[in-house]
């Protein structure tokens, strides 16, 4: 009887543990979590024009972007297929977290608090921040965050709001918007001066919008202090995933700053505009 308690206290441990984090089964097909709304990265179309892939839970939505197309090469590499799902930005970490997805790959910054609850494959870009105001703004002439005053907001829980508005001395701080088309929104409607974000969502902006431009200040004292985890966009899988971890590695690995930048100007090209 004492042997076959045992048995079963064992088995009970082993369950345990495969459900606080272990490697999940993986059946050959890649469930990918993004918004389907933060051009270049990611956004929804009505037809697969472009090498869009069809949103499994929105019926007659295809998502494409930067991200779709760096999904699309690790499923290539690997011989997987790809399915993608469209989320929340604050769903996606609890997604990966309980399985609902395999990874989220939507412009996720690798940030230590991020690191504490899922692995990062990558990084797959590097996405400096920066600033961006109306052409005819008078902020249009900034040399650096010391410049910048006035209303301005970001995406909700994003370093852009979190930690980088706080830097500069004249921000009025506004309420954060939920999705990076908002934020954009905000600034377009005169609703804030300026907004916070990083120069892929940036670069696409000026293309929906023209009247917008980038204030970047790269190289300048004057300038946002971040944590290169800050600036590192990853893939997020669940904790001891190692088997899909290593094998998305072994592809980012091989690809350079320069192969990410052309895939980044790819989507940035074929993004909707407006």
């Amino acid at each position: 009887m004492k042997r076959v308690f045992t048995l079963i206290l064992a088995l009970a441990m082993v369950l345990t543990l495969a459900a606080c984090g272990g490697s999940q089964e993986f059946d050959g097909t890649l469930t990918v979590g993004m918004e389907c709304a933060y051009a270049p990265y990611n956004w929804a179309q009505p037809d697969d024009a472009n090498g869009a892939v069809p949103i499994v839970n929105v019926s007659g939505s295809y998502a494409n972007g930067y991200d779709v197309m760096m999904a699309k090469k690790l499923c290539e590499a690997n011989g997987w297929e790809l399915e993608i799902k469209m989320m929340d930005w604050d769903s996606l970490v609890s997604a990966v977290q309980s399985g609902e997805i395999d990874c989220a790959i939507a412009g996720q910054s690798m940030t230590p608090e991020r690191a504490a609850q899922v692995d990062f494959a990558g990084p797959y870009l590097h996405a400096s921040i920066v600033c961006l105001t109306k052409a005819n703004s008078p902020l249009a002439s900034a040399t650096g965050i010391s410049q910048l005053s006035g209303s301005c907001t970001s995406q909700r829980g994003t370093i852009w709001y979190d930690s980088c508005l706080p830097q500069i001395a004249g921000a009025d701080i506004r309420s954060a918007q939920d999705t990076a088309p908002s934020m954009l929104m905000a600034l377009e409607s005169g609703a804030v001066d300026f907004v916070c974000t990083d120069i892929p969502t940036a670069q696409g902006a000026i293309i929906a919008y023209p009247d917008l431009t980038i204030l970047d200040f790269s190289g300048s004292e004057d300038n946002f202090v971040v944590d290169e985890s800050q600036i590192n966009i990853g893939i997020s899988v669940r904790k001891g995933n190692t088997e899909l971890l290593d094998a998305m590695n072994s592809v980012l690995s091989n690809m350079t700053d320069a192969d990410f930048n052309a895939l980044l100007t790819e989507a940035v090209a074929i993004q909707p505009i407006g």
